[in-house]
Order: structure tokens, then C-alpha cells, then sequence
């Protein structure tokens, strides 16, 4: 009997939709998987750790990890108008955030290492604290007066509002912008050890359980709400439609390039170390 792989992602709408029918065994050919769900932050620490053989994780972690995780080419999340938020209370400036206390989903989530790349150029000396909150507790801590401004992800995009909030800047408009490339926000690793076989097996089984899921959305349905944390299911499937894209597929040419271009960037304001000019390939 196959050993059956341990893989972690998150409980959000764009993961349970992609991952449903490799989860629940209905991929042809497919290795069957165990799944722990978990916040970004909680998988980017996991897979600095070396556990699971498959996870969720943000592009930012990347360069601590490439060593012993390979970039799958698929089942992640990158596009364009999905991009990280900064939030605060009222209007104002970028600059009104110097000294201020922000909380972030993760400090190696790719919208901190945007977020980052922004603030170097729109706020005068940096913010003040950096605070990190699961991603559901951001806003309600904006709202709140605990922080000064969050940096938001996910659903957020379509529910800030009802917080009374307000997006004081884009971080993927600015990112669009600046390099005209899609924004990479959550990619999918596993484990070298493997080997170059499994690696093409696993990318084969989330390509087909992605396309399973767009073949046929209302299969998924329950097993995205049943996880979705009482998200309104209207909301839900903007989300998807926002997350789950072409890239999800395939990162194909404009999806590498976009992961390369964050991660030099990043490297070259050192806050990240060096890519190896090989590091992104799978074998």
C-alpha cells in the first residue's frame, strides 16, 4: 500500500476548491494525501522546519526553504487585482503610518515582503511596531484601535468595508505597476526527497484537481463552506474567482517571471537571501 503523503494548506475558499477532489480521492492515479489545515503563517514555519511533504506557503518564505522544498509549477495562487491591502480606520497618507504599529498575517508572508518593497519608497523612516495576528483578526483589531493599520489578504478585499475601514494603499497595484507582472502570493512545495517522478505525479494531480474543480464547481461546494469560517458563500465564490486563475493551472512563463522578479527585488533591499540561479527548478 502507497504511503499516504502529509500535506497542509489553508482552510480558504482558493485552497479547499483546488485541493477537493485530490483530498477526497477522486483524481485518477492520484497518491492519496492526509490534509492539516493551517494558517499561512503556521505553514511557512512548518516548512522552514522540514515537516510535511506538501504545503501551502508563501512565495516570501521561498528562499529559506528551496533547499529542501521544490516549486511546484501548479495549485498556487498568483494573478492580477488580487493583491495585499493596507487598512486603516480613516483616510489619510502613506506617510501618517511612520512610527505607526501595523499587523501583518506573517512576517514571511509574501504581502509583508510587498508590503516591504513599498514601504521603503512611500513611508519616511519605516513604521513603528510590526505586529503579527492571524489573518481573521486584522481588521477587527484595525477596527478596534489595537493597531494602527493591518495588512489584509484573502477575502478581506471584498469584506473590509463592513469593518467601516478604509484601503489606504494597494500593495498589488503598486507591485502591477512598478514591474507589470501578475502578483505571486501562495505557492505549493514538496519535499525533494521525493524524487523528480513523485514531483511530476503531485504537479499532474493538482492540474487535474483544478480542472476538476472548474469542470464542476458544486462538487467542491460544501467542502469549501464546510471550511470557509462562516464566510458568506457569495464572498466565497469571489474569492475563487479571483484566486484560482490560469496560474493556478500553470505559472508558465509570466508566473516564474513574477516569482523571480519579487524574490531579486527583495534580495537585492536584503530582505531576503539570494536566489541560486537554479533554485526555482523543480529537479
Amino acid at each position: 500500500m502507497t504511503d499516504r503523503l502529509k500535506i497542509a494548506y489553508s482552510p480558504c475558499p482558493n485552497d479547499t476548491f483546488v485541493f477537493h477532489a485530490w483530498a477526497h480521492d477522486t483524481v485518477p492515479g492520484a497518491p492519496p494525501i492526509d490534509v492539516t489545515f493551517a494558517d499561512i503563517d503556521v505553514t511557512n514555519g512548518m516548512a522552514e522546519r522540514g515537516e510535511f511533504d506538501v504545503l501551502k506557503v508563501s512565495y516570501a518564505v521561498l528562499p529559506w526553504v528551496l533547499e529542501e522544498y521544490a516549486l511546484l509549477p501548479c495549485g498556487g495562487a498568483l494573478g492580477r487585482g488580487c493583491g495585499p491591502l493596507v487598512l486603516t480606520r480613516g483616510e489619510g497618507s502613506a506617510a501618517d503610518l511612520a512610527g505607526k504599529t501595523i499587523a501583518v498575517p506573517s512576517e514571511r508572508s509574501t504581502a509583508y515582503l510587498l508590503f516591504r518593497l513599498w514601504a521603503a519608497t512611500e513611508i519616511p523612516g519605516g513604521v513603528g511596531e510590526v505586529k503579527v495576528l492571524p489573518f481573521d483578526e486584522i481588521m477587527p483589531a484595525v477596527r478596534d484601535g489595537e493597531v494602527d493599520a493591518g495588512l489584509v489578504i484573502h477575502e478581506a478585499r471584498f469584506t473590509f468595508q463592513n469593518y467601516g475601514l478604509h484601503c489606504l494603499a494597494d500593495m498589488g497595484e503598486h507591485w502591477e505597476s512598478t514591474t507589470g507582472l501578475p502578483i505571486p502570493l501562495g505557492a505549493i512545495i514538496a519535499k525533494r526527497s521525493l524524487g523528480a517522478e513523485r514531483l511530476r505525479e503531485l504537479s499532474d494531480a493538482i492540474r487535474t484537481s483544478v480542472r476538476m474543480a472548474w469542470d464542476d464547481p458544486a462538487a467542491s461546494r460544501p467542502y469549501v463552506l464546510a471550511h470557509a469560517q462562516e464566510m458568506n458563500p457569495a464572498v466565497a465564490d469571489q474569492h475563487i474567482g479571483l484566486y484560482v486563475n490560469e496560474f493556478t493551472a500553470d505559472l508558465g512563463e509570466d508566473g516564474y517571471a513574477a516569482v523571480r522578479g519579487l524574490l531579486t527585488r527583495a534580495a537585492a533591499e536584503g530582505l531576503v537571501p539570494p536566489l541560486g540561479p537554479d533554485a526555482l527548478n523543480p529537479g
